[in-house]
Protein backbone atom coordinates (compact mmCIF):
# COMPACT_ATOMS: atom_id res chain seq x y z
CA UNK A 1 0.00 0.00 0.00
CA UNK A 2 1.06 3.25 -1.05
CA UNK A 3 2.29 5.25 2.35
CA UNK A 4 0.83 9.06 2.05
CA UNK A 5 2.17 11.85 1.13
CA UNK A 6 4.43 14.31 3.19
CA UNK A 7 3.22 17.42 3.71
CA UNK A 8 6.48 19.78 3.39
CA UNK A 9 6.47 23.29 5.00
CA UNK A 10 8.91 26.58 4.66
CA UNK A 11 10.67 27.81 7.78
CA UNK A 12 12.60 30.75 7.26
CA UNK A 13 13.51 31.11 10.85
CA UNK A 14 12.77 29.26 14.12
CA UNK A 15 9.07 31.00 14.29
CA UNK A 16 8.30 29.72 11.37
CA UNK A 17 9.79 26.22 12.14
CA UNK A 18 7.76 25.99 14.89
CA UNK A 19 4.75 27.40 13.41
CA UNK A 20 4.73 24.98 10.72
CA UNK A 21 5.34 21.92 12.81
CA UNK A 22 2.01 22.79 15.36
CA UNK A 23 0.16 23.18 12.57
CA UNK A 24 0.68 19.92 10.68
CA UNK A 25 3.38 19.43 8.53
CA UNK A 26 5.14 16.34 8.45
CA UNK A 27 8.70 17.89 7.18
CA UNK A 28 10.38 21.78 7.16
CA UNK A 29 12.81 22.99 4.63
CA UNK A 30 15.18 25.20 5.33
CA UNK A 31 18.61 26.91 4.74
CA UNK A 32 22.02 27.85 7.02
CA UNK A 33 23.36 31.11 6.49
CA UNK A 34 25.28 30.11 2.98
CA UNK A 35 24.70 27.99 -0.06
CA UNK A 36 20.77 28.64 0.06
CA UNK A 37 18.69 30.22 -2.39
CA UNK A 38 17.15 32.14 0.11
CA UNK A 39 19.66 34.64 1.32
CA UNK A 40 16.76 37.57 2.49
CA UNK A 41 15.24 34.97 4.80
CA UNK A 42 16.54 35.00 8.51
CA UNK A 43 18.27 31.52 8.18
CA UNK A 44 19.54 29.61 10.37
CA UNK A 45 22.96 29.87 11.94
CA UNK A 46 25.12 26.63 12.83
CA UNK A 47 24.20 26.13 16.10
CA UNK A 48 20.53 26.63 14.88
CA UNK A 49 20.56 24.18 12.59
CA UNK A 50 21.04 21.50 15.38
CA UNK A 51 18.82 22.77 17.38
CA UNK A 52 15.98 22.85 14.64
CA UNK A 53 16.73 19.16 14.08
CA UNK A 54 16.42 18.62 17.58
CA UNK A 55 13.54 20.10 17.68
CA UNK A 56 11.41 18.70 15.04
CA UNK A 57 13.02 14.88 15.55
CA UNK A 58 11.35 15.36 19.42
CA UNK A 59 8.53 15.69 17.49
CA UNK A 60 9.25 12.74 14.91
CA UNK A 61 9.10 15.14 12.21
CA UNK A 62 11.89 16.16 9.60
CA UNK A 63 14.44 18.53 8.56
CA UNK A 64 15.83 19.14 4.87
CA UNK A 65 18.49 21.76 4.57
CA UNK A 66 18.74 23.50 1.11
CA UNK A 67 22.67 23.95 0.03
CA UNK A 68 20.79 24.25 -3.70
CA UNK A 69 22.97 27.58 -4.76
CA UNK A 70 25.15 26.97 -8.32
CA UNK A 71 28.35 26.55 -6.91
CA UNK A 72 31.87 28.46 -8.06
CA UNK A 73 35.27 27.06 -7.41
CA UNK A 74 35.67 28.98 -4.16
CA UNK A 75 32.88 27.86 -2.83
CA UNK A 76 33.84 24.11 -2.14
CA UNK A 77 35.98 24.02 0.91
CA UNK A 78 33.18 25.87 2.97
CA UNK A 79 30.70 23.43 1.67
CA UNK A 80 32.97 20.79 2.34
CA UNK A 81 32.18 21.52 6.30
CA UNK A 82 28.48 22.77 5.85
CA UNK A 83 27.91 19.26 4.15
CA UNK A 84 29.60 17.22 6.95
CA UNK A 85 28.15 19.26 9.82
CA UNK A 86 24.25 18.20 8.11
CA UNK A 87 25.81 14.86 8.43
CA UNK A 88 26.70 15.45 11.95
CA UNK A 89 23.83 16.84 13.46
CA UNK A 90 21.52 14.16 11.46
CA UNK A 91 19.70 16.54 8.76
CA UNK A 92 17.24 14.50 6.62
CA UNK A 93 18.42 15.49 3.91
CA UNK A 94 20.55 18.43 2.11
CA UNK A 95 18.34 19.69 -1.30
CA UNK A 96 21.58 19.91 -3.92
CA UNK A 97 21.71 21.82 -7.93
CA UNK A 98 24.69 21.65 -8.75
CA UNK A 99 26.45 17.99 -9.88
CA UNK A 100 29.31 18.97 -8.00
CA UNK A 101 28.03 19.74 -5.06
CA UNK A 102 26.31 16.22 -5.22
CA UNK A 103 29.56 14.56 -6.00
CA UNK A 104 31.25 16.63 -2.95
CA UNK A 105 28.32 15.40 -0.71
CA UNK A 106 28.95 11.93 -1.22
CA UNK A 107 32.20 12.14 -0.29
CA UNK A 108 32.44 14.29 3.02
CA UNK A 109 29.00 13.29 3.97
CA UNK A 110 28.08 9.81 2.81
CA UNK A 111 24.94 9.22 5.08
CA UNK A 112 23.45 12.26 3.95
CA UNK A 113 20.49 11.20 2.33
CA UNK A 114 20.62 13.92 -1.19
CA UNK A 115 17.70 15.48 -2.79
CA UNK A 116 17.36 17.45 -6.04
CA UNK A 117 16.04 20.88 -5.95
CA UNK A 118 13.92 22.28 -8.60
CA UNK A 119 16.46 24.20 -9.25
CA UNK A 120 18.25 21.47 -11.36
CA UNK A 121 14.99 21.68 -13.90
CA UNK A 122 14.02 17.96 -13.92
CA UNK A 123 11.24 18.10 -16.55
CA UNK A 124 11.69 14.67 -18.02
CA UNK A 125 12.45 11.39 -16.58
CA UNK A 126 15.58 10.30 -18.43
CA UNK A 127 16.98 12.97 -16.14
CA UNK A 128 14.97 12.11 -12.91
CA UNK A 129 16.70 8.50 -12.97
CA UNK A 130 19.98 10.17 -13.69
CA UNK A 131 19.68 11.62 -10.76
CA UNK A 132 18.61 8.60 -8.94
CA UNK A 133 21.41 6.64 -10.33
CA UNK A 134 23.98 9.77 -8.86
CA UNK A 135 22.52 8.88 -5.34
CA UNK A 136 19.75 11.37 -4.92
CA UNK A 137 16.86 9.62 -2.80
CA UNK A 138 14.57 12.38 -4.32
CA UNK A 139 13.92 15.02 -6.92
CA UNK A 140 12.21 18.25 -6.59
CA UNK A 141 10.08 18.33 -9.59
CA UNK A 142 10.04 21.13 -12.13
CA UNK A 143 6.87 23.37 -11.80
CA UNK A 144 6.11 23.21 -15.28
CA UNK A 145 5.25 19.74 -15.28
CA UNK A 146 1.56 18.06 -15.61
CA UNK A 147 -0.14 15.44 -13.66
CA UNK A 148 0.70 13.33 -16.57
CA UNK A 149 4.52 14.08 -17.14
CA UNK A 150 5.40 13.42 -13.53
CA UNK A 151 3.21 9.89 -13.59
CA UNK A 152 5.62 8.86 -16.55
CA UNK A 153 8.52 9.73 -14.32
CA UNK A 154 7.17 7.47 -11.72
CA UNK A 155 6.71 4.79 -13.78
CA UNK A 156 9.60 4.72 -15.16
CA UNK A 157 11.74 5.61 -12.00
CA UNK A 158 8.88 3.46 -9.40
CA UNK A 159 11.66 3.95 -6.36
CA UNK A 160 12.79 7.72 -6.76
CA UNK A 161 10.84 9.59 -3.97
CA UNK A 162 9.38 13.19 -6.14
CA UNK A 163 8.68 16.08 -4.53
CA UNK A 164 5.69 18.52 -5.83
CA UNK A 165 5.24 22.02 -5.64
CA UNK A 166 1.30 22.47 -4.59
CA UNK A 167 1.06 25.98 -3.12
CA UNK A 168 2.65 29.64 -3.13
CA UNK A 169 4.98 31.94 -5.59
CA UNK A 170 5.88 30.50 -9.07
CA UNK A 171 8.51 32.26 -10.71
CA UNK A 172 8.34 34.34 -14.60
CA UNK A 173 11.10 32.44 -15.14
CA UNK A 174 11.68 28.37 -16.05
CA UNK A 175 12.06 26.86 -12.35
CA UNK A 176 13.62 29.98 -11.08
CA UNK A 177 16.59 30.19 -13.44
CA UNK A 178 16.09 33.72 -13.32
CA UNK A 179 18.82 36.81 -14.94
CA UNK A 180 16.43 39.68 -14.34
CA UNK A 181 17.44 40.34 -10.86
CA UNK A 182 21.09 40.62 -11.85
CA UNK A 183 20.33 42.95 -14.76
CA UNK A 184 18.13 45.39 -12.79
CA UNK A 185 19.81 45.36 -9.18
CA UNK A 186 23.26 43.86 -9.84
CA UNK A 187 21.54 40.69 -7.36
CA UNK A 188 22.75 37.38 -8.43
CA UNK A 189 19.08 34.92 -8.25
CA UNK A 190 21.02 31.97 -9.00
CA UNK A 191 22.95 32.93 -5.56
CA UNK A 192 20.15 33.40 -3.26
CA UNK A 193 20.27 37.21 -3.88
CA UNK A 194 16.99 37.67 -5.91
CA UNK A 195 15.16 41.00 -4.73
CA UNK A 196 11.96 39.52 -6.94
CA UNK A 197 11.77 42.22 -9.58
CA UNK A 198 9.47 40.21 -12.04
CA UNK A 199 6.85 41.58 -9.04
CA UNK A 200 7.39 45.13 -9.82
CA UNK A 201 4.76 47.29 -12.02
CA UNK A 202 6.58 48.13 -15.57
CA UNK A 203 5.41 50.61 -18.04
CA UNK A 204 5.79 48.84 -21.59
CA UNK A 205 6.89 50.94 -25.10
CA UNK A 206 5.63 48.42 -27.59
CA UNK A 207 7.70 48.06 -30.97
CA UNK A 208 6.46 45.09 -32.50
CA UNK A 209 3.58 44.77 -34.77
CA UNK A 210 1.08 47.43 -35.26
CA UNK A 211 -1.60 47.24 -33.33
CA UNK A 212 -0.12 44.52 -30.97
CA UNK A 213 -1.43 44.01 -27.36
CA UNK A 214 1.35 43.10 -25.19
CA UNK A 215 -0.27 43.31 -21.71
CA UNK A 216 -3.65 44.83 -20.32
CA UNK A 217 -1.77 48.00 -19.39
CA UNK A 218 -3.75 51.04 -18.31
CA UNK A 219 -2.29 54.45 -16.95
CA UNK A 220 -0.54 52.99 -14.02
CA UNK A 221 1.19 50.93 -15.82
CA UNK A 222 0.81 46.45 -15.54
CA UNK A 223 3.21 43.69 -14.00
CA UNK A 224 3.78 41.90 -17.31
CA UNK A 225 6.00 39.57 -15.46
CA UNK A 226 4.51 38.88 -11.90
CA UNK A 227 3.12 35.32 -12.28
CA UNK A 228 0.11 34.25 -10.54
CA UNK A 229 0.16 31.97 -7.64
CA UNK A 230 -0.23 28.23 -7.68
CA UNK A 231 -2.69 26.51 -5.40
CA UNK A 232 -3.36 22.71 -6.77
CA UNK A 233 -5.45 22.04 -3.03
CA UNK A 234 -8.34 20.62 -5.63
CA UNK A 235 -5.77 18.39 -6.76
CA UNK A 236 -3.82 16.31 -4.27
CA UNK A 237 -5.94 13.13 -5.00
CA UNK A 238 -4.60 13.17 -8.51
CA UNK A 239 -1.10 14.16 -7.71
CA UNK A 240 -1.03 11.07 -5.05
CA UNK A 241 -2.31 8.98 -7.86
CA UNK A 242 0.41 10.39 -10.22
CA UNK A 243 2.91 9.50 -7.91
CA UNK A 244 3.88 12.77 -5.71
CA UNK A 245 5.78 11.47 -2.69
CA UNK A 246 5.49 15.16 -1.09
CA UNK A 247 3.63 17.79 -1.16
CA UNK A 248 5.92 21.00 -1.14
CA UNK A 249 4.42 24.48 -0.11
CA UNK A 250 6.53 27.49 -1.20
CA UNK A 251 7.16 30.38 1.18
CA UNK A 252 10.44 31.00 2.98
CA UNK A 253 10.13 34.66 2.85
CA UNK A 254 6.16 34.49 4.16
CA UNK A 255 5.08 35.46 7.38
CA UNK A 256 4.74 32.75 10.31
CA UNK A 257 0.62 33.73 9.95
CA UNK A 258 0.96 32.77 5.98
CA UNK A 259 2.83 29.72 6.48
CA UNK A 260 -0.14 28.76 9.72
CA UNK A 261 -2.67 29.53 7.33
CA UNK A 262 -1.29 27.42 4.19
CA UNK A 263 -0.41 24.85 6.32
CA UNK A 264 -3.47 24.42 8.38
CA UNK A 265 -6.09 24.18 5.35
CA UNK A 266 -3.59 21.42 3.26
CA UNK A 267 -3.16 18.82 6.44
CA UNK A 268 -7.26 19.86 7.00
CA UNK A 269 -7.40 18.75 3.43
CA UNK A 270 -5.09 15.50 3.70
CA UNK A 271 -6.93 14.20 6.74
CA UNK A 272 -10.57 14.53 5.62
CA UNK A 273 -11.29 17.44 8.06
CA UNK A 274 -12.21 19.75 4.97
CA UNK A 275 -13.25 19.70 1.50
CA UNK A 276 -11.88 21.06 -1.45
CA UNK A 277 -14.41 24.14 -1.37
CA UNK A 278 -13.58 24.90 2.07
CA UNK A 279 -9.91 24.75 1.09
CA UNK A 280 -10.20 27.30 -1.32
CA UNK A 281 -11.85 29.55 1.03
CA UNK A 282 -9.58 28.86 3.70
CA UNK A 283 -6.48 29.67 1.39
CA UNK A 284 -8.48 33.11 0.49
CA UNK A 285 -7.90 34.53 4.09
CA UNK A 286 -3.96 35.17 3.49
CA UNK A 287 -2.99 37.33 1.28
CA UNK A 288 -1.67 35.82 -2.35
CA UNK A 289 -1.82 36.40 -5.88
CA UNK A 290 -4.78 35.28 -7.71
CA UNK A 291 -4.69 31.19 -7.71
CA UNK A 292 -3.75 29.07 -10.86
CA UNK A 293 -3.00 25.20 -11.41
CA UNK A 294 -0.41 26.36 -13.57
CA UNK A 295 0.56 22.96 -15.74
CA UNK A 296 -0.99 20.33 -13.88
CA UNK A 297 -3.06 19.53 -17.64
CA UNK A 298 -0.49 20.94 -19.76
CA UNK A 299 0.01 24.27 -21.29
CA UNK A 300 -1.35 27.50 -20.01
CA UNK A 301 -1.08 31.11 -20.97
CA UNK A 302 -2.72 32.52 -18.19
CA UNK A 303 -0.59 32.56 -15.83
CA UNK A 304 0.72 35.81 -15.00
CA UNK A 305 -0.86 38.08 -12.86
CA UNK A 306 -1.54 41.82 -14.80
CA UNK A 307 -3.52 43.86 -12.31
CA UNK A 308 -1.16 44.19 -9.08
CA UNK A 309 1.39 42.37 -7.22
CA UNK A 310 -1.18 40.43 -4.91
CA UNK A 311 -4.40 40.42 -3.28
CA UNK A 312 -5.18 40.88 0.53
CA UNK A 313 -6.38 38.24 2.56
CA UNK A 314 -9.92 37.96 3.55
CA UNK A 315 -8.94 37.87 7.42
CA UNK A 316 -7.01 40.43 9.23
CA UNK A 317 -4.18 38.95 11.54
CA UNK A 318 -4.31 39.96 14.73
CA UNK A 319 -2.56 38.56 17.51
CA UNK A 320 -0.74 35.77 18.68
CA UNK A 321 -1.87 33.43 21.62
CA UNK A 322 1.01 33.34 24.25
CA UNK A 323 -0.85 31.12 27.17
CA UNK A 324 -3.61 29.26 26.11
CA UNK A 325 -6.77 28.87 28.35
CA UNK A 326 -9.79 26.79 28.87
CA UNK A 327 -13.27 27.62 27.10
CA UNK A 328 -14.28 31.27 28.82
CA UNK A 329 -11.29 32.00 30.38
CA UNK A 330 -8.46 34.36 29.55
CA UNK A 331 -5.86 33.63 27.37
CA UNK A 332 -2.12 36.09 27.03
CA UNK A 333 -2.30 37.19 23.45
CA UNK A 334 0.24 39.02 21.86
CA UNK A 335 -1.49 42.10 19.44
CA UNK A 336 -0.10 42.32 15.86
CA UNK A 337 -2.89 44.36 14.47
CA UNK A 338 -5.18 46.56 16.35
CA UNK A 339 -8.66 45.36 17.42
CA UNK A 340 -11.22 46.95 19.64
CA UNK A 341 -13.81 45.75 22.19
CA UNK A 342 -16.91 44.41 19.70
CA UNK A 343 -14.90 43.53 17.07
CA UNK A 344 -15.41 39.95 16.02
CA UNK A 345 -12.46 37.93 16.20
CA UNK A 346 -11.66 34.06 14.37
CA UNK A 347 -9.65 31.37 15.97
CA UNK A 348 -6.69 29.93 13.49
CA UNK A 349 -5.62 26.77 15.07
CA UNK A 350 -4.30 22.97 14.85
CA UNK A 351 -7.46 22.33 17.40
CA UNK A 352 -11.17 22.14 17.22
CA UNK A 353 -11.03 25.48 17.75
CA UNK A 354 -10.49 26.65 14.31
CA UNK A 355 -12.71 28.50 12.78
CA UNK A 356 -14.82 29.60 15.78
CA UNK A 357 -15.99 33.19 16.10
CA UNK A 358 -16.24 35.21 19.34
CA UNK A 359 -17.06 39.12 19.95
CA UNK A 360 -14.24 40.44 21.63
CA UNK A 361 -16.51 41.38 24.94
CA UNK A 362 -13.25 42.33 27.87
CA UNK A 363 -9.99 42.26 27.79
CA UNK A 364 -7.00 43.47 30.02
CA UNK A 365 -3.63 44.69 30.11
CA UNK A 366 -0.78 42.87 32.11
CA UNK A 367 -1.25 45.58 34.90
CA UNK A 368 -4.92 44.28 35.24
CA UNK A 369 -7.03 47.15 33.94
CA UNK A 370 -9.37 46.89 31.17
CA UNK A 371 -8.80 47.75 28.04
CA UNK A 372 -10.80 49.20 25.17
CA UNK A 373 -8.83 49.73 22.02
CA UNK A 374 -6.05 47.51 21.62
CA UNK A 375 -3.46 50.03 19.62
CA UNK A 376 0.04 49.21 20.81
CA UNK A 377 2.12 47.40 18.97
CA UNK A 378 3.11 43.78 20.32
CA UNK A 379 1.05 44.80 23.46
CA UNK A 380 0.01 41.67 25.47
CA UNK A 381 -3.28 41.53 26.68
CA UNK A 382 -5.82 39.04 28.86
CA UNK A 383 -8.61 38.27 26.23
CA UNK A 384 -11.39 36.67 27.56
CA UNK A 385 -12.78 33.80 24.84
CA UNK A 386 -15.67 31.30 25.21
CA UNK A 387 -13.58 28.80 23.73
CA UNK A 388 -10.42 26.70 24.33
CA UNK A 389 -6.90 28.35 23.06
CA UNK A 390 -3.70 26.56 23.22
CA UNK A 391 -0.47 28.60 22.76
CA UNK A 392 0.57 28.85 19.12
CA UNK A 393 -3.11 29.15 17.75
CA UNK A 394 -3.57 32.78 16.16
CA UNK A 395 -6.29 35.15 16.13
CA UNK A 396 -7.54 36.82 13.10
CA UNK A 397 -10.08 39.85 12.66
CA UNK A 398 -12.79 39.21 10.00
CA UNK A 399 -14.07 42.15 8.49
CA UNK A 400 -16.86 44.32 9.20
CA UNK A 401 -20.12 43.30 7.21
CA UNK A 402 -18.92 40.31 6.47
Amino acid sequence: MKKRAELLAPAGNFEKLKTALCFGADAVYLGGKSFSLRSFSDNFGKEELKEAVEYAHARGKKVYVTANIFAKNADFAALSDHLAYLQEIGADAALVTDAGVLALAKKVAPKLPLHISTQANTTNKYAAKFWQEQGAERVVLARELSLAEIKEIKDFCPDLELEVFVHGAMCISYSGRCLLSNYLAGRDSNRGECVQACRWKYFLRAEGKEGEIYAEEDGRGTYIFNSKDLNLSARLDELAAAGADSFKIEGRMKSAYYVATVVNAYRRLMDGKMTAEEAARELDTAAHRDYTEAYAFGNNDKTVNYADSQTAGTRIYTANVLEGAHAGGAALIEMRNRFRLGDELEILSPSDSFGRRFVVEEMRGEDGESVADAKLVQQKLRVFCPYELCAGDILRRIPKGE
